[in-house]
C-alpha cells in the first residue's frame, strides 16, 4: 500500500471492487468483446454499488469521495483486460457526467445526473467531429436559437457509448463568427427526433460501442443549454485535464497489468533447463519496464494530489497522457515479446492489450496535439486558466 496517497479505506475499496469485477464482470467479458455490446444489467449493478457516484454530490446519490477512489476505479478496470468495457464505464462516469455536474441546471441534474449515478441512464460526450479530430476549435456542428428552442445540425464521431447512450452532452457552435469563443454545451435526449447513430468497427476496445452520430434539425428546449452560451470551449478545456489524467492513469495501470502477467509467465516458462526469468537480457528488460511504469504511476498520483488541492493541472495532465500512453504501448509490446508465440495468441491477454492500448496516444487529444499544448506552456509561457476566471 502506498501510504502517501492511499488510506486503509482506499485499499478496502480496492479489494471490494476487485471482487465485484471478478464476480460480476469478468465472466461476461469475452462475450461482450465478441458481440460489441455491453449488456444493460451491468450498468445497473455498477449504479447499485455506488461506483458511478464516487466523486459526485450526495444529494444526487453520489458518495462525495476523494479522487483517489477514482484512481482505484480506473486502475482495477484496466486489469480485467477489456479496454472497451473500461472505456464505456469511465466515459459515462467522468466525461458525460462531469459536464452534467459542473454545468447542468438543477433540473438536468435531477433528471440526468441522478439516474446516471444510479446506472439507470447512460451518457456520452460528443465533441470530436469527422473533419475536426483533435481540432476542437474547428467544430462545425451548429446550434441556432429559434424562438424557445435551439436547432442542432452536424455530426460527431469516435463517440464512446454513442449507441448505448440515453443522452448526449453535445458541443456546438452558437456564434460561429466568434470561433472557439462561440461554442456552447447542450444536453440532448436520445429520443429527440433527428438523431441517428452508426456503430464503428474498431481495431481494439471491441466491447465498447463507438459511434458516428448525426444531428439533423434536432430541436431541444432553451433550458437544455448547460452553463452559459458561448462558454463551451472553456468548459471543455477545463475538463480535458481530468480526461487526460484519466487516460494517463489507465495507461500506467494496463502497463502494470501486462508486466505482472509477463513476470508470472517468465517464472513458469522453462528454456534450456531453467525458467526464463533467470536470463539476464530478459531480467534487465523487465527492470527497465518496471522503472518506467513506476515513474509514470508516481507522477500520476502526484497530479491527482494536486488536483484534490485545487491546482489547475492542465500542463501536468497533458504530460501524463503524452508519456504514460507512450510508455504503456512500449511496455505491452515488449511484454508480448516475452511470451513468445503465446503472446500472439488470443487466449493470452497480450494480443487484446496491445490492440486496446494503441488508442491511448490518439483518444482525448492526440500526442501531436499534446506536444504543442505543452510546448506553448513551456516555451511560449502560455497560461491556461479555469473557465471561472
Amino acid at each position: 500500500m502506498n501510504n502517501m496517497y492511499f488510506t486503509e479505506e482506499h485499499e478496502l475499496f480496492r479489494k471490494s471492487f476487485q471482487e465485484f469485477l471478478q464476480k460480476e464482470v469478468v465472466p461476461h467479458i469475452d462475450k461482450w468483446e465478441k458481440t460489441g455490446t455491453i449488456e444493460r444489467f451491468i450498468w445497473e449493478k455498477f449504479g447499485e454499488m455506488g461506483y458511478f457516484g464516487l466523486t459526485y454530490p450526495e444529494q444526487y446519490g453520489g458518495l462525495n469521495l476523494d479522487l483517489f477512489y477514482t484512481v482505484i476505479f480506473l486502475e482495477e478496470l484496466q486489469k480485467i483486460n477489456s479496454g472497451g468495457f473500461a472505456a464505456a464505464m469511465w466515459a459515462h462516469s467522468y466525461l458525460a457526467m462531469t459536464h452534467l455536474n459542473t454545468e447542468g441546471s438543477e433540473v438536468i441534474k435531477q433528471n440526468y445526473l441522478a439516474p446516471s449515478i444510479a446506472g439507470e441512464k447512460i451518457g456520452c460526450l460528443c465533441i470530436t467531429e469527422p473533419f475536426g479530430g483533435s481540432d476542437v476549435a474547428g467544430m462545425r456542428t451548429s446550434a441556432v436559437k429559434k424562438g424557445d428552442k435551439y436547432i442542432i445540425n452536424g455530426s460527431k464521431t469516435f463517440i464512446t457509448n454513442g449507441v448505448y447512450a440515453d443522452y448526449f452532452v453535445v458541443a456546438a457552435k452558437t456564434s460561429p463568427e466568434k470561433g472557439n469563443k462561440g461554442m456552447s454545451i447542450f444536453l440532448v435526449d436520445k429520443d429527440t427526433p433527428g438523431i441517428s447513430s452508426t456503430k464503428l468497427d474498431k481495431l481494439g476496445w471491441r466491447a465498447s460501442d463507438t459511434a458516428e452520430i448525426a444531428f439533423n434539425n434536432v430541436e431541444i428546449p432553451l433550458e437544455n443549454l448547460m452553463g452559459e452560451e458561448d462558454k463551451g470551449f472553456s468548459y471543455i478545456m477545463q475538463h480535458f485535464a481530468l480526461e487526460r489524467l484519466i487516460m494517463g492513469v489507465n495507461a500506467h495501470a494496463r502497463a502494470e497489468y501486462a508486466l505482472d502477467y509477463a513476470i508470472k509467465y517468465m517464472g513458469e516458462r522453462t528454456a534450456f533447463g531453467k525458467t526464463i526469468d533467470k536470463f539476464q537480457a530478459l531480467r534487465h528488460n523487465v527492470a527497465e519496464m518496471a522503472s518506467e511504469v513506476e515513474m509514470c504511476k508516481e507522477f500520476n498520483y502526484s497530479i491527482v494530489k494536486r488536483m484534490i488541492n485545487g491546482v489547475y493541472v492542465v500542463k501536468e495532465a497533458s504530460m501524463s497522457k503524452l508519456l504514460s500512453t507512450k510508455m504503456a504501448d512500449k511496455v505491452i509490446y515488449d511484454c508480448l515479446q516475452l511470451l513468445g508465440g503465446y503472446g500472439y495468441m488470443e487466449e493470452y491477454p497480450m494480443a487484446r492489450l496491445l490492440r486496446d492500448s494503441r488508442l491511448g496516444p490518439i483518444g482525448g487529444g492526440t500526442s501531436e496535439i499534446l506536444r504543442e499544448i505543452i510546448a506553448k506552456m513551456v516555451i511560449d509561457k502560455k497560461e491556461y486558466k479555469p473557465a471561472a476566471e
